[in-house]
């Protein structure tokens, strides 16, 4: 095939530099065979298949006869007899056991991709779609990714029709109506091949199928890449004849039984090798030619496709960019029904769920036969794959295919105004259907084919792009991206219509009516095929009518009771006050700051609750999270009770459920749901007999028992609960822990098949938390029930306390029941706070999902309730936790009456409570020995003391429980590489210049320049005054550009090397970027992985304001990084930004430990990162709710080997820096970092330490007494660090190194660096158990390069680029040179990406963001790749005619887009979908103006851009902080969600704009004043002059009338100018008409 249309040849390769050029520029001709001429597979090949001797005598004879076959003559095989079955092994015919899925299975594969499907309405087969759609393949090739060779691609092909024209050629007699075709990859070798042949023709003749024969499929192998090579399979076509009468839809089944039997069969005899034998598509109507191939290969590789006799109607492609690079073909897309781009985040419970209930599918149409179907889904297959296994098993028993992924991937039915418009029929239908199927959740976009239909369909989020045309000759084109096919131009007059896929939304083309349809339609009629109306008022009855909500007015308890219940349940006087009656005074959960410096529970001498040994999961590159801030519209915390019912054959009477609005059950509700009748529930308690060895396991084992037991009885809600064992309290009789008792129940019902006849509430004790409520549910609970929580909110609210708090204007005038109603609120709220991270919608998703890895339990209680779980360093047994319990529940029978509640001292630093790493003690030593307040004199032996602290401290991170140990002789230290080489390793974390003062921030910033490190700026942008060198420093060392600096010296710099772009964009301008040393990406950030960040409103000065271009006083919360970062390929493209605007510096992606870093760090890599950042869950943080302080992230020291040791294996260590941080606050720290394979260092708060900190620990309130962490101008004063402090301390840390290396026989750390075989496990006994293994992280993973070496390469590069073009013309550089003027014209293609980006670069540098006063004029042609005009400056002026991708505009700060379609175009521009997503996300000025529609999330975080477009979709203007936008069309769903700044004009034909309004922060008003009309006429004005545009010159037309219809959007910051409010308008029209008489009179 070839090159996209004006395609520079490294473009197209997606991994920069280091791309090969080997076949990029493939152009194959027609190939020996493609026209039926000779070739490998032909029919002598065909007719001559050999057959291995061990094959049964009594076959081979009725076999070969089917063989005989050449193209004159095609003789049937005849029909096998039935008998003949028993040839297939025995494990092939039973009924499976439920298996539930292993998350380190799981992570071994993630992916994302660029998909898409051609379709021609009148079914005419051609091979110009098999052409279009190899093109479009190839123009999407840096969508997918390479392995480390750069040649073997991740995955891509192509499902079609069956090209029956072309294998008929050599087969004339082959009948289409009844033969099926298989794409069958099989063994490469011959042994194995041949039994996998054998396996294949048993089944088939078992079923009594005819085999007509083998075709060899002619492939060219020489296309394919060293790693994927080394797995490639051969490659045979299968073709089967049906049973007499089969045709269609029943021999598609047929077919289907065939594959499902091969799979079991080859399962049970091949063992491992089964793996490679693998059925690609089985089917009557569909193929799928796919492999491990870059784009631009798979044309070449399969001769087929380049065969002019390949014909089809349809063709769907697929190119994949899997994080993972250890090569498998199988997992190539498409699927057998779908191709899928995204990833599902809800897999390991969507897996389970179905392993539990796969059994009990039934429908007539398998006549029995359903078992032979099973298992239905692998952990070991992708999530496409899986999701592809239900998808097909719902098409195949009769489902349309647009129904089956409407009931697997709902759309978000509920608050959704042109859905009730449109459409209401279809609630009934989701309704319906949530009762019976979880949705599989996350980003995604599906291609679909049942070879009758072609579809898209868009997960709820809207978080892939989906653009889709439609052509003069009824052909549908769907893609990723526009411009694939590079015709925008010529073609334009046959492109009859542009539009685009929003959340949720399907489109379908019908191949047998001719049909397409768009969602509505699609939705309405299959929502009207059944009366789910009636089904669900039948089958759902709701909680709210079955016990009305009420909360009890007075205590259930005495006080006494209450404290010794607390004591024996785990809650200590932190959890009580600061959590649960934190939660019920405020409805929030409450915020907190620093970071978690407490041991692990595992290696703590203190009792920890269950929970406390799990830490959440997260989103991080492979999928986004999720804002639930400002897009909760999308969540829901419904949940069902009750038995689930029959998936494939559903009806009115297929459940009886009950449906929960939210799982924090009231004690009412409670009572009435454990009463039920119809739901016949029982209570079970939950204890177990004290001080008797392995009481605990016996009791849960005989728990089990008792609820399976019930369940077969017909129980369909098991009640899990304490109360009986708490109301009745007795020494020796102990509650189990509710978490425990949970998922042992939760897993035996799994393994039983039983789990989808039942659901589990419990009512207990022990959850008082977010965190304990997440967990409940992540391991099977439906509901719960925290009655001990209720309790003490209402007894908080009853004390004589907080009444007179309440007296004194302290403390809100809450009530009791209030009280309760705000801390279920607090539950609820955190709950989708902790959804929201891993980017889950739907709690029902999340249930059973176990969304968690566990840190210190044993296999054995893994394996006993959380099956599935990564748990990697052993631990708590059983018995560990036994006593443990026991430890608690004695806290409940005192000696003496309790009078509090111990404080454990696990989120402040108490005198007798837990140790926290970061203590006063630790600092005042610190202070001490760099000379803090004391002229930076240094003092070693108070380093010494302070070293001696850290030996003498108890264990609280995994490294203290390491030794190093070279084998080595010890060596001087003279011979050891010097401090100085050390330090420019050194590193300070992304602290931002808000959170902490401009003192600190810049001290810290001329400290870690003065040893050569790289401080990191943080969100938040930087100074411009930073990037000079000082030069007026006094002997005293003040100087007058820093003023509040002290001990500053000529030559310093306070530039940070490292810039932060993170989610917010703050501060992000083209002028920062250029200034960059490095850039940094924050994914997730160590205090609160998968959250953005937040900076309260009164640390938010003018200067800071400025700084990120917002206004003072108002909070700046940060999202969460979705909004740009999607998926793997979406970090991709920034990272392509980044290297765009500023190619001089390196690329970082800052990542938190968590299982499967190492895979997502290989797609960081094949990303063209040129650094990754592996932070700890221990990171500090401004402010931060409490449990993700606590309870997100894992260790540093796992998150370094596992990326390390999977970078090594996958041969890309070499490729990137690995960076570190995470608590870091010695040499010995660093020592080990580095034996786990860590580059560089970062320190964080023991920076801030070292600078003055005195872990004060109130840095969320602006109260800070030293300055450190404030804004208050009386506080900074305080402020008593200089740089030499900070430095003094590096120094101090880099000698202990070297001490270190000498000690370890070591001359640098690159002799150290990724050698884990010098870490060896301490024999130290730990308080609690005997059971932790870190022999993962002492685990050597091979020779990886130098460390020096891969820090001084070079930049990776974006390979040559339009703008290199544009900057090489002389012309150009002259006016960027003088500020004069240049106009010139380009062609532009979808793979030019980032376009125009560096010539922003080129002017920034110079001049600023807007300091250039000439004019580069540019006029483009084509499709604008990704990021059409990122990060312009002023001066720089676009006008594109054709269209654009997503990111338009993204960060930029000055300058002109204009966006106009191809002047031929026969469609209205308003109606078309012109851009992408997410245009002018960040921007900080400039204009904009598209004569089209935009897509999702338009203008988000925009500070000061104007904006004109004709249409947007869901959550425009969100998180806007300044600028203009006007909307001349129909918008989506949720605008101005977060709005704090800025002004929005929405034009409003259809009277319908202020239900999509998210009013929490904005008001809207009509246009009141005459300065908002003279704004929005203005831009109206400006956008028909520049585009041209039908609407707007109609609008102005006839202004009076459209003013009427224009809404005005105001945030609360602009309430008080002139455009909104007309008061302030008259006072300002006053002042302007008494301008001219005082000029007078003053004349």
């Amino acid at each position: 095939m070839e090159l996209c249309h004006g395609q520079r040849a490294s473009s197209v390769l997606g991994s920069g530099v280091r791309s090969s050029s080997k076949h990029a520029s493939l152009v194959p001709a027609v190939v020996a065979g493609a026209r039926g001429l000779p070739h490998p597979a032909s029919q002598a090949a065909f007719s001559q298949a050999q057959a291995p001797q061990a094959r049964a005598a009594a076959r081979r004879s009725a076999r070969n006869a089917a063989k005989q076959l050449t193209a004159a003559s095609w003789v049937p095989n005849a029909v096998q007899p039935a008998a003949e079955a028993q040839a297939v092994p025995e494990q092939a015919q039973a009924k499976p056991q439920p298996v539930v899925a292993d998350l380190e299975t799981i992570l071994q594969e993630r992916d994302a991709c660029g998909v898409g499907f051609i379709a021609n309405l009148r079914s005419i087969k051609s091979h110009t779609i098999v052409e279009q759609a190899l093109r479009a393949l190839g123009c999407m090739e840096h969508r997918g990714a390479c392995s480390a060779d750069d040649d073997s691609g991740d995955g891509a092909g192509l499902m079609t029709q069956i090209p029956w024209k072309l294998l008929k050629k050599d087969m004339p007699a082959l009948n289409e109506a009844t033969t099926g075709v298989g794409m069958m990859f099989m063994p490469n070798d011959d042994a194995l091949e041949a039994q996998a042949k054998a396996l294949a023709e048993e089944v088939v003749a078992a079923e009594g199928l005819a085999l007509l024969g083998w075709r060899q499929v002619p492939i060219a192998p020489e296309v394919v890449g060293r790693f994927a090579k080394a797995t490639q399979p051969r490659i045979w076509q299968m073709f089967i004849s049906g049973k007499p009468g089969q045709t269609g839809d029943e021999l598609e089944r047929q077919l289907f039984i065939v594959r499902k039997l091969i799979e079991r069969a080859k399962t049970a005899a091949m063992g491992a090798a089964a793996e490679d034998f693998y059925a690609c598509s089985l089917s009557n109507r569909t193929i799928v030619y796919k492999g491990m191939l870059r784009s631009v290969v798979v044309g070449a590789f399969y001769k087929d496709l380049v065969n002019t006799d390949y014909e089809t109607a349809f063709a769907i492609y697929h190119r994949r960019f899997s994080t993972n690079t250890t090569p498998k073909w199988p997992l190539a897309q498409p699927m057998r029904i779908l191709g899928h781009n995204g990833e599902i985040n809800t897999l390991q419970g969507n897996l389970n769920w179905i392993a539990s209930r796969q059994n009990e599918l039934e429908h007539p149409v398998w006549a029995g036969r359903e078992g032979q179907l099973l298992p239905l889904c692998n952990a070991a297959e992708s999530d496409s794959a899986n999701l592809d296994h239900v998808a097909e098993l719902l098409v195949r028993t009769g489902l349309e295919p647009q129904e089956s992924l409407m009931l697997l991937v709902p759309e978000a039915f509920r608050n959704h105004p042109d859905l009730m418009k449109e459409y209401p029929e279809v609630v009934d239908f989701y309704e319906f259907y949530e009762g019976l199927q979880e949705g599989w959740d996350g980003p995604a976009l599906l291609v679909f084919s049942d070879g009758k239909r072609v579809g898209a369909r868009l997960d709820r989020n809207g978080l892939r792009p989906a653009r889709f045309w439609r052509t003069a000759d009824d052909t549908i084109y769907v893609a990723s991206e526009v411009g694939v096919l590079g015709d925008v131009m010529s073609n334009a007059e046959n492109i009859v219509a542009k539009g685009r896929l929003g959340p949720g939304q399907m489109v379908l083309a019908d191949l047998e009516t001719g049909a397409f349809g768009e969602n509505a339609s699609i939705s309405k009629a299959i929502a009207t095929k059944q009366p789910y109306k009636e089904w669900v008022a039948k089958s759902v009855r709701r909680l709210e009518d079955m016990s009305p909500v009420s909360y009890p007015a007075e205590a259930k308890m005495d006080n006494a009771t209450l404290l010794r219940l607390q004591a024996a349940n785990g809650m200590g006087a932190e959890d009580a006050q600061m959590v649960v009656e934190g939660m019920a005074q405020a409805g929030v959960e409450p915020t907190y700051c620093m970071g978690d410096d407490i041991p692990l529970a595992v290696l703590s001498d203190k009792p920890h609750m269950l929970f406390n040994y799990f830490k959440q999961r997260f989103a991080q590159v492979t999928n986004p999270p999720i804002d639930p801030l400002r897009e909760g519209l999308v969540m829901s915390l419904e949940m069902r009770l009750g038995g689930r019912g029959n998936l494939l054959n559903p009806g009115a009477d297929t459940y009886r459920q009950v449906l929960l609005n939210s799982p924090i059950l009231l004690e009412s509700q409670l009572a009435a749901i454990a009463a039920d009748a119809t739901l016949k529930s029982k209570t079970f308690d939950i204890a177990f007999k004290a001080g008797t060895q392995g009481s605990l396991a016996a009791a849960l084992a005989k728990l089990c028992a008792d609820v399976e037991a019930a369940v077969k009885a017909g129980c369909q809600c098991v009640v899990l609960s304490d109360k009986a064992t708490e109301t009745d309290m007795q020494p020796g009789v102990v509650p189990i822990p509710s978490l425990l008792a949970t998922g042992a129940v939760h897993h035996h019902l799994i393994r039983t098949g039983l789990r989808s006849d039942t659901s589990i509430v419990v009512e207990t004790a022990q959850a008082f938390s977010t965190h304990h409520a997440a967990m409940l549910i992540g391991y099977g609970a439906h509901a719960l029930c925290p009655y001990l929580a209720y309790e003490t909110a209402r007894q908080w609210r009853l004390s004589s306390r907080t009444q007179s708090l309440v007296k004194s204007g302290k403390v809100p005038d809450i009530s009791v029941g209030d009280a309760q109603k705000n801390l279920k609120k607090s539950l609820e709220k955190g709950i989708l706070k902790i959804l929201s991270k891993m980017g889950i919608s739907l709690l029902g998703c999340y249930h059973g999902a176990q969304i968690f890895e566990a840190y210190g339990l044993s296999r054995e209680v893994i394996d006993t309730a959380f099956t599935g779980s990564v748990s990697r360093i052993g631990g708590m047994s059983l018995a560990d936790l036994q006593r443990e319990a026991e430890s608690f529940w004695a806290k409940g029978f005192p000696e003496k009456a309790m009078s509090k509640l111990e404080d454990y001292g696990f989120i402040q630093s108490r005198a007798k409570g837990e140790y926290h790493a970061n203590n006063q003690t630790m600092a005042k030593l610190l202070h001490k020995a760099i000379g803090l307040g004391s002229g930076s004199a240094t003092d070693a032996s108070a380093y010494e003391a302070y070293m001696a602290h850290f030996e003498s401290a108890p264990p609280h991170v995994l490294r203290d429980c390491l030794a190093l140990e070279s084998g080595k002789q010890p060596i001087s230290v003279d011979e050891v590489e010097p401090a100085a080489d050390i330090m420019k390793r050194f590193c300070t974390g992304g602290m931002s210049l808000g959170a902490i003062s401009r003192e600190t921030h810049e001290t810290i910033a001329v400290a870690v320049n003065r040893i050569g490190g790289k401080s990191n700026s943080g969100e938040g942008g930087e100074d411009p005054i930073r990037w000079t060198t000082l030069g007026d420093a006094d002997d005293a060392g003040k100087s007058a550009s820093f003023p509040y600096l002290r001990g500053l010296q000529n030559g310093d710099t306070a530039t940070s090397k490292i810039k932060q772009v993170a989610s917010g964009r703050f501060g992000v301008t083209p002028e920062f970027l250029v200034n960059a040393d490095q850039l940094e990406i924050k994914i997730a950030q160590g205090a609160k992985p998968g959250e953005g960040g937040q900076l309260p409103g009164k640390k938010v000065s003018p200067y800071i304001a400025n700084l990120r271009r917002s206004k003072p006083g108002v909070p700046l919360i940060s999202p969460p990084p979705h909004h740009d970062i999607y998926s793997i390929e979406d970090l991709a493209q920034l990272i392509y930004d980044l290297h765009q605007i500023n190619p001089a510096a390196k690329v970082s992606v800052k990542l938190v430990a968590e299982a499967g870093i190492g895979v997502v760090a290989s797609g960081v890599a094949k990303a063209n990162a040129d650094v990754i950042q592996i932070s700890g869950h221990d990171g500090g943080t401004g402010a931060s709710p409490i449990s993700s302080i606590k309870h997100a992230g894992g260790p540093v020291e796992m998150g370094i080997a596992e990326t390390h040791q999977v970078l090594t294996r996958n041969e890309l260590r070499e490729r990137v820096v690995l960076r570190a941080d995470g608590g870091f606050r010695s040499g010995r720290d660093i020592l080990i970092a580095a034996a786990l394979g860590a580059d560089e260092y970062g320190f964080g708060t023991v920076a801030m330490i070292a600078t003055g900190c005195i872990m004060a620990r109130v840095c969320h309130t602006n109260n800070c007494p030293v300055g450190v962490a404030s804004q208050r101008e009386e506080l900074r004063a305080r402020f008593p660090g200089a740089p030499a402090d900070l430095v003094n301390f590096f120094h101090f840390v880099a000698e202990e190194v070297r001490q270190g290396l000498a000690q370890l026989g070591l001359r640098s750390l690159d002799e150290l660096v990724g050698h884990a075989n010098c870490l060896q496990q301490r024999d130290a006994p730990l308080a609690k158990t005997s059971g932790l293994d870190l022999s993962f992280l002492t685990t050597f993973a091979g020779e990886s390069g130098a460390s020096s070496i891969r820090i001084a390469q070079a930049v990776h590069s974006n390979g040559p680029q339009l703008d290199d073009e544009i900057l090489a013309d002389k012309e150009v550089q002259d006016a960027i040179r003088s500020q004069g003027s240049v106009s010139k014209a380009y062609d532009i293609v979808n793979v030019d990406r980032s376009a125009l980006g560096r010539v922003a670069g080129a002017i920034a540098k110079p001049y600023g963001d807007n300091g250039f006063k000439g004019a580069v004029n540019l006029k483009l042609t084509g499709s604008g790749g990704q990021s059409f005009g990122v990060f312009l400056a002023t001066g720089l002026n676009v006008h594109l005619t054709g269209e654009a991708n997503d990111y338009v505009g993204k960060g930029m700060a000055g300058g002109e887009i204009v966006i106009v379609p191809p002047p031929a175009s026969p469609f209205a521009a308003e109606t078309a979908s012109l851009v992408g997503n997410t245009c002018l996300y960040g921007a900080t000025g400039g204009s904009l103006f598209v004569n089209g529609r935009a897509g999702e999330r338009f203008a988000v975080r925009n500070s000061r851009a104007d904006a004109v477009v004709e249409g947007v979709g869901d959550h425009c203007c969100e998180y806007m902080t300044g600028g203009c936008v006007v909307v001349l069309g129909s918008a989506g769903r949720n605008v101005a969600a977060g709005m704090t700044g800025g002004i929005g004009y929405f034009y409003d034909e259809e009277g319908d704009f202020p239900e999509k309004v998210n009013t929490e922060i904005v008001a809207i008003q009509r246009v009141l004043t005459p300065a908002g009309e003279v704004q929005l006429k203005g831009l109206i004005s400006a956008h028909a002059a520049k585009t041209g545009s039908a609407k707007a010159k109609a609008l102005l037309a006839d202004w009076a009338a459209a003013k009427a219809k224009f809404w005005q959007l105001v945030p609360p910051a602009e309430k008080n100018t002139a455009q909104v409010n007309p008061a302030i308008a008259e006072e300002a029209g006053k002042k302007a008409a008494a301008a001219p008489v005082q000029m007078a009179a003053t004349a």
